[in-house]
């Protein structure tokens, strides 16, 4: 489905939790009728916490609060906060608990992976970043590479409705049909500020493909630079010819992926893709100062898109993601310079001729990875995209 981008917004970028974690503890402690946050991790630290206590305030006051997670990416939930939430009135559904967690089944990788947030239908918040503590235990001195926006104006009409349909399709199917009762907010569509932005979303019926192909669109209208930053990075065909075919024809292309091996098996299987993309002339940076969470993009500085969605099979043919992509200079230069900043601090470029220095063992741990990804996206029914 074609991306509608909608005029009149006023969108903040937040960097990092940082940045994010008192944006979204401010629109829980003012919303006066309804907040609904969906997150793929709520962690039972700090962080987790402090967003938990300021739900409950919330609802305790009369605020309409919904909570959703994903059963894999949170699994103490349950145990950890939700008889807390739902004895401060707080209405919580979990997204395709996990029962049998070891058990590879046809449909176990169809995760809700968006972070959303929507307070009185008046302000949103989109991005990569989860209900987590942002310095991790292995790196407590650099905080998570991750980015969020928070938005007000007409883009809230489809967000606040993508908010409030998920939340009733999985009540519907969770046969907890007394948390379906209509929304106590409208979103509030006025004008707030001069940005064109869209709200993308990936799920398994009307919008399969919309996050990739406005990706793609970009990418084939680029003429001059193109700055991915990617936490899993797994394109399939259409996406690796188009970034090909951009760097055939003089666009600069810089991507930014995981130095740190956090999941071994995404990280190898990446690491597959080197030679080609190294050889077709696409500069390859690999972040090492702390963990890259971004799902991040700037094309010719004047578009960018900010978002949960992974450029992998998991994120583009599998799990529920969202997305904003906006058509602004003023952010995209924002944007585009905090990613160069970050670059400078703690990346290091990998050039054709490391790459083809790195031994034959890794390599084939490489292949072997990227092949095992193929037998699980296989399994879920989509391994001829790879």
């Amino acid at each position: 489905m074609k991306a509608e981008y909608l005029p009149g917004n006023a969108i903040t970028l937040l960097e990092m939790g940082g940045a994010y974690f008192p944006a979204l503890l401010a629109a829980i402690d003012a919303a006066q009728q309804e907040f609904h946050l969906e997150t793929y991790i709520f962690e039972a630290d700090a962080t987790g916490h402090a967003v938990a206590g300021a739900l409950c305030r919330a609802a305790q006051r009369g605020v309409a609060v919904r909570v959703m997670v994903d059963g894999f990416g949170a699994p103490d939930f349950a145990t950890a906060y939700r008889p807390l939430l739902e004895a401060a009135g707080v209405q919580v559904l979990i997204y395709r608990p996990e029962i049998a967690r070891f058990r590879l089944r046809r449909y176990r990788l169809r995760r809700l992976h968006r972070k959303l947030a929507v307070a009185d239908g008046r302000i949103a918040f989109v991005g990569g970043i989860n209900i987590i503590d942002d310095l991790g235990f292995e790196h407590p001195e650099t905080p998570r590479y991750d980015y969020a926006v928070r938005i007000e104006g007409p883009l809230l009409t489809p967000i606040h409705a993508s908010a409030c349909r998920l939340w009733g399709l999985v009540a519907w199917a969770s046969f907890r049909r007394r948390l379906r009762q209509p929304p106590a907010a409208q979103a509030v569509a006025e004008t707030c500020g001069t940005m064109h932005a869209a709200f993308l979303v990936r799920d398994n019926l009307r919008h399969r493909r919309d996050i990739e192909e406005a990706y793609l669109k970009a990418i084939k209208g680029a003429r001059e630079e193109i700055i991915l930053a990617n936490a899993y990075f797994l394109p399939g065909l259409r996406f690796r010819r188009a970034l090909l075919e951009a760097a055939g024809r003089g666009v600069r292309i810089i991507v930014l992926l995981q130095g740190r091996v956090e999941y071994a098996l995404q990280h190898y299987a990446t690491q597959s893709l080197y030679g080609t993309l190294l050889a077709g002339g696409i500069r390859i940076f690999e972040y090492q100062r702390s963990f890259l969470h971004a799902k991040v993009a700037v094309v010719d500085g004047t578009w960018a898109t900010v978002g949960s969605s992974n450029i992998d099979p998991f994120s583009l043919l599998l799990a529920r993601e969202a997305n904003v992509a906006v058509s602004d200079p003023c952010f995209a230069a924002e944007l585009r310079s905090s990613l160069k900043a970050e670059m400078q601090a703690g990346a290091h470029e990998l050039r054709h001729e490391d790459w083809q220095r790195t031994s034959w063992l890794h390599r084939l741990a490489s292949r072997m990875a990227y092949s095992l990804v193929r037998l699980m996206v296989g399994i879920a029914g989509y391994g001829g995209r790879l």
